[in-house]
């Protein structure tokens, strides 16, 4: 993963060398997986401006789990970032730019990177002054706060953000999807912190969010984040870690993970449910879905918090068949920065 300052230095003002580099790299996401592909990145073209096309790319990288082909992107888009922020329009992209590198660090396990990630988030979506922006950037910043401590200042982030995605009579279906996200992310957050009546609280406004998203026509030309399917996969977690696994185990079998609309939300899913198993002292449930993760997205099982629970899955039942080769191809390879 490259790092802020390396990002700040990155290709600006270099040419020449630096489009074939651009090029290179474009070429390596099109010959990426089906679920990678899409029209051609900008940052294949012979200028350095950050545009759409190349949010919209990564994040269809970041979405199919090509960690690595993203980690490779991302010096470039970052360094775009960092130098073009002077309108609200390239503040919002360089924001989001800056919000997947933050996602990125979480998945590589890199939690101080990810806060200084999510912190340039939050300043460029400030500049863009676009609801939605800083609703992004504070999710981004909600999981490095947490992992750290500071789930009080979280709450009020996301808490902030949804109210100000809210605040017309009429939000549009981008302002209620992002309140929705907020308040499913706030959820659980509160139930990471054992808040139960706040992480419920929460989960309830997201799926009030939710129905009223679905009265709205979808136009967008990706799939919404903000289904009844992303609320139940949410609630695997929250209900877990608020020490409810029959609920938990509840939520996992009424979710079809076909309804998920990227590869890495089906991982998540089965990653939730493989730790709800694990506590209800299921590990060959736990390892079966273990395997449902790599299925879905091979560097989601290479992850560091994943890599422990297949750790931990091991320790309680080394017979387990297939546990050895699963164990060697994703402990023995882990996810790693570019």
């Amino acid at each position: 993963m490259t790092t802020p300052q390396s990002a700040a230095d990155g290709t600006q003002g270099k040419k020449g060398p630096d489009v074939k580099r651009r090029s290179m790299l474009a070429a390596g996401v099109a010959l990426g997986a089906g679920a990678v592909a899409g029209p051609a990145p900008a940052w294949a073209a012979a200028e350095t401006g950050l545009s759409a096309g190349d949010i919209e790319a990564a994040r269809r990288l970041f979405a199919a789990g090509a960690y690595t082909r993203l980690d490779e992107v991302l010096p470039l888009l970052l360094a775009a970032a960092h130098s073009t922020e002077q309108t609200p329009a390239s503040a919002a992209r360089a924001a989001a730019v800056w919000v997947l590198a933050s996602q990125l660090a979480v998945k590589q396990g890199h939690t101080a990177p990810a806060s200084t990630y999510a912190e340039r988030a939050a300043a460029a979506a400030r500049r863009s002054g676009d609801p939605v922006v800083l609703a992004a950037a504070a999710r981004a910043a909600a999981t490095p706060l947490r992992r750290t401590g500071r789930t009080h200042e979280a709450l009020l982030l996301l808490n902030e953000a949804r109210t100000h995605l809210l605040a017309s009579a009429r939000p549009t279906a981008a302002e209620l999807e992002a309140a929705g996200l907020a308040a499913l992310t706030a959820a659980y957050t509160a139930a990471q912190a054992h808040q139960p009546a706040t992480a419920r609280d929460f989960a309830a406004q997201a799926e009030e969010n939710t129905l009223r998203l679905a009265r709205h026509p979808h136009t967008a030309s990706r799939p919404r984040e903000l289904t009844a399917s992303q609320c139940t996969l949410y609630g695997i977690g929250i209900h877990r870690h608020l020490g409810d696994v029959d609920t938990a185990l509840a939520h996992a079998r009424q979710l079809r993970p076909a309804h998920l609309p990227t590869a890495e939300r089906r991982a998540r899913a089965a990653t939730d449910t493989a730790r709800a198993l694990l506590d209800a002292s299921d590990t060959v449930g736990a390892f079966a879905q273990l395997r449902l993760v790599e299925l879905a997205a091979p560097l989601e099982a290479r992850r560091p918090s994943v890599r422990a629970l297949t750790a931990h899955v091991a320790e309680l039942r080394p017979d387990l068949p297939g546990l050895s080769d699963y164990v060697h191809r994703t402990l023995a390879s882990p996810l790693r920065p570019a």
